[in-house]
């Protein structure tokens, strides 16, 4: 085999004895990350085990909940983190994604910079706190929106419900103000990785501002932003304080949006506690297995899209 001398190639440096330690010690954290989720979702499914066992599929598709006969389904509160979750993407994908257009394009740098870091700011106020301000200032102000909605469209599915402010509607307004932040984030920084070239093209041909928005600059940040929703509704799907103070904590499926209902969440919280039963334990514990499954494999995805978004951003640079 000839050497690399021969060949014209020059052998690659060895690493100090530092930068190969600190790359042991980052291989390291990384590989006790991975071990600490596969860790707790083995713990999860051991846990959960009794209650797959004895409900099977049915544990998904049932809706009664009856810690006395020890009866456990998990369709409401799936229904509830949907419904909630759905109804908040609802809400903020329009703000978010027009936030973020008016930050990277529109506003000048005196009052983009400020926005910005006030919008991201909103990102680390606690859960606690959303759930507190809803009750006491979105709920009553629902309450009214409820009651004239229901008086003028009366008999109406989606508004059949009591206007008393809490329920599913009152959960997906407090989390679209959660979410509202990451999607308004992460959408701005893909629409200001998007070349130049893109927008100075389509002003060249003669398109106003906004058609060279939404044509070659949406369209080129489109996998960010699409990684922007999908991260944000994984914060949606695992959020517990701020559903569970607003939502009604009720276990049922109703297709009105006033009425009450339960999240996957919520009910860990509020009753793991006070399980007392074998099989009521293990139903929690599959609950709590099925939301970490769902919530990983959402996160995943809203990564892969967003790489796959700043690889093809530096693929059309070079």
């Amino acid at each position: 085999m000839a050497s690399t001398a021969r060949l014209g190639v020059r052998p690659r440096p060895a690493l100090p004895v530092s930068d190969r330690a600190f790359n042991a010690l980052l291989l390291a954290g990384s590989a006790l990350v991975l071990a600490m989720i596969a860790v707790l979702g083995i713990s999860l499914a051991k846990g959960a085990m009794p209650a797959a066992v004895h409900f099977g599929w049915r544990f998904l598709f049932s809706s009664e909940w009856d810690p006395i006969k020890e009866k456990f389904g998990a369709l409401p509160f799936i229904f509830g983190t949907l419904a909630s979750s759905a109804l908040a993407l609802l809400f903020a994908i329009p703000v978010g994604v027009g936030s973020a257009i008016f930050l990277a394009e529109i506003a000048p740098a005196w009052l983009s910079r400020p926005l910005s870091f006030l919008v991201e700011l909103v990102a680390a106020v606690p859960s606690v706190i959303y759930g507190m301000w809803g009750l006491f200032v979105i709920v009553p102000i629902l309450a009214k929106v409820e009651a004239s909605a229901s008086s003028r469209w009366p008999g109406f599915f989606l508004f059949s419900g009591a206007p008393i402010g809490i329920g599913l509607l009152a959960a997906g307004v407090i989390l679209a103000i959660m979410i509202l932040p990451i999607i308004a984030a992460i959408s701005r920084e893909a629409i200001l990785a998007v070349p130049r070239s893109q927008s100075e093209a389509g002003l060249s041909l003669g398109a106003t501002r906004w058609e060279t928005l939404a044509g070659p600059v949406l369209k080129y940040a489109r996998k960010g932003i699409i990684g922007a929703v999908i991260l944000a509704l994984g914060r949606a799907l695992g959020e517990t304080m701020a559903v569970t103070m607003v939502i009604g904590n009720s276990p049922q499926i109703k297709t009105s949006i006033f009425e009450s209902a339960y999240s996957m969440s919520g009910v860990i919280a509020n009753e793991f506690a006070e399980a007392t039963g074998k099989l009521s334990t293990a139903s929690l514990v599959e609950i709590a297995f099925l939301l970490l499954a769902v919530t990983i494999l959402v996160n995943a995805m809203a990564r892969l899209m967003i790489w796959g978004a700043v690889a093809s951003t530096e693929g059309g640079k070079h």
